[in-house]
């Protein structure tokens, strides 16, 4: 089957007063409209509306000066700059531009009369300003009536021109409030015709603080109709996924019981109760849409391995893709381990088999010889065909793109196959309730019996020789131990420990030690040998990339060392660190940090440090990320909240949810209006 081409983007085109270019570099803001630039709202304000004396500057306030220029020369100091003199009748100023172009030297000629704004610093000479904004005006010019709005703009969009743009249609478009009054009175909401205006072109008199931290009820109008509009969007494709037609997949439940039964362990409580509901699921007639989360080591593989037998026991087949090659195959050894006593096959799908293994493999899938796959994205490639597709689980569904997702779905003929998505990175509650409301969430709480406490320890990159003697000690005491390298080779902005340079280190330093290396450029029969290698206790010490971030589970690994772990997030040092503590064994992750540490990377190191919780760090990353980077705009596939803040908006957020449903049962042409003005242009960002 061909491949179909990818459509063609559809040109851009103007509309009145905005030409075809300009058009252009507006839709890389994401603006296609009139309506759209009144929905582009300030990321700050500076106040322009007073002039301050020179004598009353204070240094590192942003403050306005008007001034006549006295003086004005390029100077050659170390680097090429503009030096100007702007004097009142206080005191003088000096002006500094480090980059410069012809019309600013213009701007400062000698007896123009500017106004400048900026944060002055004081220098030898007095208060300086560096690059601040200057603009020529007329004595007694009168001043702006409302705060100066800051935009999001674009490479060749400067923000004056931007600014202007979005004022003249400020007072020329209007913008409909669809939400009836009612509604809005029950919710103390601000009418639109009196939010965006006040948001575009504020009063000086208004509460600063309250734009400034978008609590001002213009700011939580706007915010509600984002969160609004998201709900809205997410409750429509969950409808639309019912509607579809899914294979009813009930079984006398005998391989179920049969896998149960040869099982050297038990399930804990929280895995019998999202079986259960997988299984409520599966009998329904519309595809399953479940998201089973679990912190690291939650056992989630069980659960989805007794969801595929579901499907197998009623005709159906099944498929796991996982996002990289290690992790997949981890999981088709295990399901191989589990299923074979039960003389079911697993067909193995990857970018390293031969093309007569693949071959022969995918024809097994396509006569349903074979009812079940484990593979790597080389499972949505043709030519594999899973004519029986009922059940497609996606681990680590948060590094698939949407796409990608769908393409595996898309392997079903003529029906729509149940999905099952997994995560070991835990969702925050309101993170789940605004990005993934179409789906239904199975939470795996427990940890199975077994699994030992992991302590965590800081350690600067100059005690390295006292790290190197714990991992010595760790192996003489029969131990294994992995240490984490961010990186493979030499980076020329990035002045790292590699991972090469680190095992040639270990090597010379633990002579008496097998050690063992690992990494992404490696070939995949190698990576498998190695970490074969490593499993079966021959090597003491794998030194890897994250490669090993997931999907290795060796319980005679006792001790994590990870490499400027300043470097990694938090849900990566999270994952890590949980490839240790699965044996009996008290188990250790050093996380070893060097250099001056910025803000964000000591928050981090101390999140991961105090806390265990994987649900809990997934809060604090949340909090430090923002939600657009916890999600990923490619990953999630539902529009992305510009102006909502989703750690300090919950009681809207409930709001919004409630109202959603509301509409879309008793006042769907309203639903339908608010989600058009949001979403026009952009509805390539929702779910299919």
């Amino acid at each position: 089957m061909a491949k179909a081409k990818a459509a063609a983007a559809p040109p851009v085109r103007g509309w009145p007063g905005v030409g075809t270019q300009l058009a252009g570099r507006l839709v890389k803001l994401d603006i296609h409209g009139p309506q759209d630039l009144l929905l582009h709202l300030p990321l700050r304000y500076e106040d322009e509306t007073r002039c301050a004396r020179i004598a009353e500057l204070r240094g590192g306030e942003p403050m306005q000066v008007e001034g006549e220029v006295t003086d004005c020369e390029v100077r050659i100091r170390g680097r090429r700059q503009l030096v100007a003199q702007i004097q009142d009748d206080t005191g003088t100023l000096t002006v500094r531009l480090l980059n410069f172009y012809p019309q600013q030297q213009k701007q400062l000629e000698p007896g123009k009369r500017v106004r400048v704004f900026g944060e002055a610093r004081g220098g030898m000479f007095g208060f300086e300003m560096v690059h601040p904004r200057i603009r020529t005006v007329d004595a007694g010019e009168p001043l702006p009536t409302s705060l100066t709005p800051v935009y999001p703009t674009t490479a060749g969009l400067a923000q004056s021109a931007l600014r202007k743009l979005i004022e003249r249609h400020v007072g020329r478009v209007s913008m409909e409030d669809y939400l009836p009054e009612a509604v809005r009175a029950r919710l103390g909401l601000m009418s639109l015709a009196e939010a965006i205006p006040l948001l575009h072109q504020p009063p000086p008199e208004i509460d600063g603080s309250a734009l400034d931290d978008r609590s001002h009820p213009a700011w939580q109008r706007l915010k509600f109709e984002e969160l609004l509009v998201q709900q809205l969007s997410l409750r429509k494709a969950h409808a639309a996924r019912r509607a579809k037609t899914a294979p009813v997949l009930t079984s006398p439940g005998q391989l179920v019981r049969a896998l149960l039964d040869d099982l050297p362990f038990g399930l804990t409580g929280a895995q019998v109760r999202a079986g259960d509901q997988i299984d409520a699921d599966l009998a329904q007639p519309h595809p399953m849409q479940r998201l089973l989360q679990g912190d690291v080591g939650s056992g989630k593989t069980i659960v989805a391995a007794l969801a595929m037998l579901r499907a197998v026991e009623a005709g159906w087949q099944a498929a796991l893709m996982a996002p990289t090659e290690i992790l997949a195959e981890q999981h088709y050894l295990k399901l191989d381990q589990w299923l074979a006593p039960l003389s079911i096959s697993v067909e193995w799908i990857s970018g390293s088999l031969t093309k007569k293994q693949r071959a022969a493999a995918c024809a097994r899938l396509e006569t349903g010889e074979s009812m079940l796959a484990v593979g790597t994205h080389a499972l949505i490639e043709d030519p594999v065909t899973l004519p029986r597709l009922g059940l497609a689980v996606v681990d680590e569904q948060h590094r698939f793109g949407v796409r990608q997702r769908l393409a595996l779905r898309d392997k079903g003929e003529g029906v729509s196959p149940h999905m099952l998505m997994m995560s070991a990175t835990p969702i925050p509650r309101t993170l789940a309730m605004s990005y993934y409301a179409d789906l239904d969430v199975s939470v795996l709480d427990e940890l199975p019996p077994g699994r030992t406490p992991i302590v965590t320890k800081l350690v600067s990159d100059a005690r390295r020789d006292e790290v190197v003697a714990r991992v010595r000690d760790a192996c003489r005491e029969g131990r294994q131990v992995y240490w984490v390298c961010p990186l493979v080779e030499e980076s020329e902005t990035l002045d790292l420990q590699t991972a090469i340079d680190t095992h040639a280190h270990l090597e010379s330093v633990l002579g008496e030690l097998k050690i063992g290396l690992v990494h992404g450029r490696l070939k995949a029969d190698e990576k498998r040998a190695t970490m074969a290698a490593f499993a079966e206790g021959e090597l003491n010490v794998l030194v890897a990339t994250t490669v090993i971030e997931v999907g290795v589970d060796v319980p005679n690994a006792s001790l994590m060392v990870i490499e400027h772990a300043e470097r990694f997030g938090l849900a990566q040092l999270h994952q890590l660190r949980g490839r240790v503590g699965r044996g009996k064994v008290d188990s250790v992750c050093i996380l070893m940090f060097g250099g001056e540490l910025s803000q964000t990377a000591r928050a981090r190191l101390k999140v991961i440090y105090e806390h265990t919780d994987g649900f809990e760090i997934a809060r604090e990353d949340l909090r430090i990320r923002g939600p657009g980077e916890f999600v990923g705009a490619r990953q999630s596939g539902v529009p992305m909240l510009r102006y909502a803040d989703l750690e300090t908006d919950g009681e809207l957020i409930d709001q919004a949810r409630d109202l959603a449903v509301e509409l879309l049962a008793y006042h769907r042409p309203v639903a339908e209006q608010i989600m058009g003005r949001w979403l026009a242009g952009r509805e390539s960002l929702l779910r299919a």
